[in-house]
């Protein structure tokens, strides 16, 4: 039996993989220090509102370049852990997310932890044959060449030889 499942093929699973096990890092390091109950993925967020006050989830969102949705679920988790807490807005449709005193208290070693890792990533990236940071560069240019929609388009209207089978072709 031949396997047409198209997933088995996933160019961005090693990156995704990369950066679970280095979010894994982070958290185990919290865990080291103590930090319970805060997920890395809460670290901008509660750095942000220290930062700028009390904002509402969409213009915190915005902030961060979330979106809406995704970042609703993290400030749901957040408030479970005690980090913020929210508050109708100016209208019924809006929540103003604000820190607690127990989150605004971890504000200065998510601080130190972001610097740090920043840091680490960059002396990393250093060390590697070819930059992440150089190659996200070359992809952004080149995108802004041709655009990633049209890529993708331009295969499903012409698949590349060899594709033909993968694409349901019965000629081939």
């Amino acid at each position: 039996m031949i396997n047409d499942d198209p997933t088995e093929r996933d160019y961005w699973r090693g990156l995704r993989a990369l950066q679970e096990h280095l979010d894994a890092e982070i958290a185990a390091l919290y865990a080291e220090r103590g930090v319970d109950g805060v997920r890395p993925r809460f670290a901008y967020p509660l750095i942000r509102l220290a930062h700028r006050g009390p904002m509402t989830l969409r213009e915190l969102a915005a902030s961060l370049g979330r979106s809406h949705s995704a970042l609703s679920q993290t400030v749901t988790a957040m408030r479970a852990e005690d980090l913020v807490e929210t508050a109708p807005g100016a209208d019924a449709r809006t929540r103003v997310v604000r820190l607690t005193e127990r989150g605004r208290s971890l504000v200065p070693f998510l601080e130190a932890e972001w610097r740090a890792t920043e840091d680490a990533i960059e002396a990393l990236d250093a060390e590697l044959p070819v930059r992440l940071a150089d190659y996200v560069a070359a992809m952004r240019a080149r995108l802004e060449q041709r655009g990633f929609r049209d890529r993708i388009a331009e295969r499903l209207d012409h698949p590349p030889a060899g594709d033909a089978d993968e694409a349901g072709d019965p000629g081939r």
